[in-house]
């Protein structure tokens, strides 16, 4: 059984079989996360940039994301896609602005606008923040085209 669905502008595909995927529309960046807990005996994979890397619980995780732009005020924005679930916006960052979602506090979890990157950082980990991440650009010129990243999980 598969589900899809157009959100904004961001289109998902994901299976609900063992042995999960789903394709994620996005623009810039995106990458699973999953998180070791010593009870629980899960484990945190972060692909991101054809990179992998194991955490564990309480650690803080660092997605890098760069971008380019010819505006000189682009937005950009950080979801978090869970399984079976739609896409939630954490953040968004630009120039002179920096807005997170009531649901995911500054405190744990926060970004930087540079000139080329906007580094999602995600402090304390917890089981729960398990998911797959992606981060969108939106100027005042038009909004960025698409390319499918496909993510296995």
């Amino acid at each position: 059984m598969s589900s899809d669905w157009l959100l904004g502008g961001f289109t998902a595909f994901c299976s609900s079989t063992r042995g999960q995927h789903c394709a994620i529309a996005t623009p810039l960046c995106s990458a699973s996360v999953w998180i070791r807990s010593a009870a629980l005996k899960r484990a945190i994979l972060l692909l991101n940039m054809n990179r992998n890397v194991i955490l564990t619980q309480g650690q803080t995780a660092t997605l890098n994301c760069t971008f380019t732009t010819t505006d000189s005020t682009p937005y950009l924005f950080w979801y978090k896609l869970e399984v079976n679930s739609y896409p939630k916006f954490i953040l968004r960052r630009s120039r002179s602005s920096a807005d997170n979602s009531p649901e995911f506090v500054k405190d744990r979890f926060d970004a930087e606008l540079k000139d080329s990157s906007v580094p999602l950082m995600i402090q304390d980990l917890h089981v729960c923040d398990s998911a797959v991440y992606y981060s969108t650009t939106h100027s005042s010129e038009k909004s960025e085209l698409f390319d499918i990243k496909q993510l296995f999980f």
